[in-house]
């Protein structure tokens, strides 16, 4: 059995399938503990007895050996009798732990601190965070009073802050100014002496275009530091003040208050002039000062993260905005200018879309019958978009109502549009991974041909997921190659979110990859999802592409309290609770599993609820998931996702045939 020590909190031990090992009274911990701050060396017995009583009792050897024995029997329930213990071993006059590096959080956690170090920003951010995330208290929680334990504790608690700036320093370099700002008040009010804590929240104020406030956050540490400790602000604290109250040009004031005329370089200057042209030229109330917006708006919307997200937001009030003007066609316009290419089948605010697609139906009966067909085109194509991973009938016919319209005009930037909107309503069934990589590949050629890069970006990575699904990864691999070039020709960074979890799916995919390094992949790709504005595809993620990954190896699922399923937790559910031995509400828990919704993980939902009808012998649910999985025999269940797999349909498939009884 692999033990995992935890001391960034309470001391504690997990066997390897994530449950806490019962470590006895509090001097059991002790002893661990003590031989954990040991790293490796010996500990002699008198010297932890020492440490583990002030005053130490008659017996008190005895005890230790106790102690000791019955950690080894906790460590190691399956070792035979009188066999040698490999983990807490004796040696000379006391005892040692022998863990492996990656087997204590506070080994690994250092370890992640040094290579961020000389990590990229990008790199410095998905370490860290995943690093802070084991933080579960203090280091060595129950053992602050324990002067064996002070100096380790201390120096966990100083390399902890250390990152926690180091990771603020890493978002703002990224350009995430905002995003610091509430980690770092909190840091800052907890740890208040840190004068480089104060120098980070100042700079990320003042880039995140907050002058003021990051002025009075320097005065703030000034009376602090003078009035409690009677010091005056440090140089760099005394620098940045002056540099903000200068706007130097090395603090990016391109990324805070807006620019001057000569400021942010040929295109800073061009862009100052003609917002400046444009506001003495066009009445501020005017419809085309909407319509203008609105493609302001689709182009913050490829830049991700918080462009994404604000452009999400403004669009609903653009729209609203354009029906209280009393004219349809201008609603409509409005609607169908935001045709911002879409890949995942789940929305990021199921309330926002459904109220884009009831605004989207009333305009579309509201139209005059001479409104030029593109315009009602572009409104069926969001009613498409917009409704997909619902059960809705309306989403599939106004799809193909707008292809129909698009090809009929002739106009390659409709048929774009229409062509993602048929994309998102390709779900009605498993086995259509081929259908999808004939509609990329046309989407690929419609783009190339009319200089439409972002819908060239997405006909590949449908592509991507499309191979995947049946198996190609060479395929796979070269459209993840030109969707990763044409991202940094035309600067469209959440292609790189999606590439990088392919990457993490294909090296799962192999079947030969250690579980641990597969993990870590997933992991890694995880970490680019913080601050990309896409809740639809983040939320649950992690821990279901992890599941997966154990089901494909035959492993038992995860079984941390912790984990946020999201979306996806009833269909986990059920192989959670078998991981837990808990057949019965397993069996129960499968009943009430609902029918997956008809998007990019419906393989793999049935493929998760299939393995756990097997294991609980529900033969109804077995039949089911055999039905609806049939049609997908040729392809990888999940990896039409292009984000992750549970191995070959066809092995499913052959599970539940022989639990069926059947022919394979």
């Amino acid at each position: 059995m692999r033990v995992v020590f935890g001391v960034l909190g309470p001391v504690t031990a997990w066997d390897d399938a994530g449950d806490a090992i019962a470590l006895k009274g509090p001097r059991h911990r002790a002893v661990l503990a003590r031989l954990i701050v040991a790293r490796g060396r010996v500990v002699p017995v008198s010297r932890l007895v020492e440490d583990l009583w002030v005053d130490p009792p008659p017996g008190a050897v005895g005890a230790v050996r106790t102690f000791v024995a019955a950690l080894r029997r906790a460590l190691e329930p399956q070792r035979p009798p009188r066999a040698p213990a490999r983990s807490l071993v004796t040696e000379g006059p006391g005892y040692a732990l022998r863990a492996e590096p990656e087997a204590v959080d506070a080994w690994r956690f250092e370890r992640a601190v040094a290579a961020a170090a000389t990590a990229a920003p990008g790199d410095v951010i998905v370490r860290l965070d995943e690093a802070l995330a084991w933080w579960r208290g203090p280091a060595y929680a129950e053992f602050d009073d324990a002067a064996w334990a002070r100096g380790e504790r201390s120096r966990l608690a100083e390399l902890r802050l250390y990152a926690v700036e180091r990771k603020a320093e890493a978002r703002l370099a990224l350009g995430f100014a905002a995003r610091a700002v509430p980690d770092l008040d909190a840091h800052v009010a907890e740890h208040p002496w840190r004068e480089d804590a104060w120098r980070l929240l100042a700079l990320a104020l003042y880039r995140a275009g907050r002058q003021g406030d990051a002025l009075a956050v320097l005065r703030r540490a000034r009376v602090l530091l003078v009035e409690e400790l009677g010091l005056d602000p440090g140089p760099g604290l005394r620098r940045l003040e002056a540099d903000i109250l200068g706007q130097a040009d090395h603090l990016d004031p391109g990324s805070g208050p807006a620019p001057g005329p000569d400021s942010g370089g040929p295109a800073g200057r061009v862009w100052a002039q003609a917002a400046a042209a444009y506001d003495r030229s066009v009445a501020s109330g005017s419809r085309a000062r909407l319509e203008a917006t609105m493609g302001l708006l689709r182009n913050l919307a490829v830049t991700g993260g918080g462009g994404l997200q604000a452009a999400r937001e403004h669009r609903v009030a653009a729209i609203t905005a354009a029906q209280e003007m009393g004219d349809a066609e201008l609603t409509a316009r409005v609607i169908g200018a935001y045709d911002v290419p879409a890949l995942w089948t789940r929305v990021d605010d199921p309330r926002q879309a459904e109220r884009v697609v009831t605004v989207a139906e009333r305009t579309l009966a509201d139209l005059r019958p001479d409104a030029h067909p593109a315009v009602r085109a572009r409104l069926l194509a969001t009613v498409a978009l917009e409704s997909r991973g619902t059960r809705s009938a309306r989403g599939p016919q106004a799809a193909r109502q707008a292809e129909r319209i698009a090809r009929g005009l002739d106009d390659p930037v409709l048929l774009a549009f229409a062509l993602n909107a048929v994309f998102m309503q390709t779900f009605e069934r498993a086995g259509l991974a081929p259908a999808r990589d004939r509609l990329g590949a046309e989407l690929i050629a419609v783009s190339a041909r009319h200089s439409l890069a972002t819908f060239e970006v997405l006909g590949h990575l449908i592509r991507l997921q499309a191979c995947a699904a049946l198996a190609d990864f060479p395929g796979a691999d070269r459209h993840a190659t030109a969707a990763d070039r044409l991202a940094e020709r035309h600067e469209l960074p959440l292609v790189h979110v999606f590439t990088r979890w392919y990457a993490a799916l294909r090296l799962a995919a192999t079947g030969r990859t250690p579980v641990a390094e597969a993990e870590r992949a997933y992991r890694d790709a995880a970490a680019l999802l913080d601050g990309a504005g896409m809740p639809g595809l983040e939320r649950g993620l992690l821990p279901l592409a992890l599941l997966s990954l154990r089901v494909q190896r035959e492993l038992p699922a995860q079984t941390n309290t912790r984990l946020d399923w999201g979306p996806y937790e009833p269909w986990a559910r059920p192989l959670v609770l078998l991981a837990r031995r808990r057949r019965a509400e397993a069996a129960a828990a499968l009943r009430t599993v609902p029918d997956p919704p008809h998007d990019l993980l419906f393989e793999a939902m049935w493929c998760l609820t299939a393995r756990a009808a097997i294991a609980v012998g529900d033969r109804k649910v077995m039949g089911r998931a055999r039905s609806e999985l049939m049609p997908a025999a040729a392809e990888l269940a999940g990896a039409g996702s292009g984000l992750l797999t549970l191995g070959p349909v066809a092995g499913h498939l052959t599970a539940l045939a022989r639990a069926l009884g059947r022919a394979v």
